[in-house]
This record gives structure tokens, sequence and C-alpha cells, in this order.
């Protein structure tokens, strides 16, 4: 699978579906989608670079252990629910804030951060047992 044509391919498909992740993870806010799907799709994009440049090379690209990356979601996700805690609501109750940036009104949410967690979460699980794969048939 190794192929020069796949070599040469590869980085545009990752960057492609990595860019692509980012879209359904903007998306899904609203729309089916969101944080987990997104993962998949960027820890598939890793997956496909690991395939064809090697697992050292992914490593060297995200420069985070996928796990560091997983915990990092995990982390983001508490933080959306603990915020409602401070404005005395039901945990993981849904806050709005609505700053205005360059006289644009720009809506932020604790649900979109706990959609960020969920994909960092999903990429840093999944691309971690992709490459744990990768490396054991490497051997």
């Amino acid at each position: 699978m190794n192929t020069l044509i796949f070599r040469t391919v590869a980085p545009f498909i990752t960057a492609l579906m990595l860019l692509f992740s980012l879209f359904i993870l903007l998306r899904g806010h609203n729309e089916p989608g969101g944080g987990f799907i997104g993962g998949l799709i960027a820890a598939s994009a890793l997956a496909i670079y690991g395939i064809a440049f090697g697992v050292e090379a992914v490593r060297r690209a995200i420069r985070f252990h996928p796990l560091a990356i997983a915990g990092f979601g995990l982390l983001l996700s508490c933080l959306a629910g603990l915020i409602s805690i401070v404005f005395a609501v039901p945990f993981m109750t849904g806050l709005w804030v609505y700053p205005v940036l360059a006289g644009v009104e720009v809506p932020l949410s604790s649900v979109m951060l706990f959609d960020l967690g969920v994909y960092f979460v999903v990429l840093g699980a999944v691309a971690s047992i992709a490459l744990a794969l990768e490396e054991r048939e490497a051997d």
C-alpha cells in the first residue's frame, strides 16, 4: 500500500479530511455532525498519513502524544459542565455569551466547548489506537 501515487496523494487527502473534520465539528452544532464525527474524520486522516509515511511522521506532525490530546479534550468537556455550576444552574446546562468582535456579534456557548472537547477526545483516542496498530504491523 506504500506506492508512489499513495505517498504523493496522502498529504492532500489528509489536509482535506482535517479541514472537513473542522467543518463537521462546527456544522454539527446546529445540524447532524459534531465533535464525535469530526474527531473520527480527523483520526482517519492521521491514519492515512501514517500508512503513507509511517507512525513517526504522524507523531512529528501532531507534536503531542495522542493520549495527551484526548486528555485535553476531556478537560475541555468537564470545563463546559463546570461553567454551569458557577452560574448556579444544573450541570451541563448550555450557556451563551454574545461578544462583539470587530463589529460582529459572535455567539459562543458552553455546548460548543463540550463539542470541541469531544472532538479532541475522539481524535486522541482513535489516533492512539490507529498508531499503535500501525506500529505493531511494522514490527
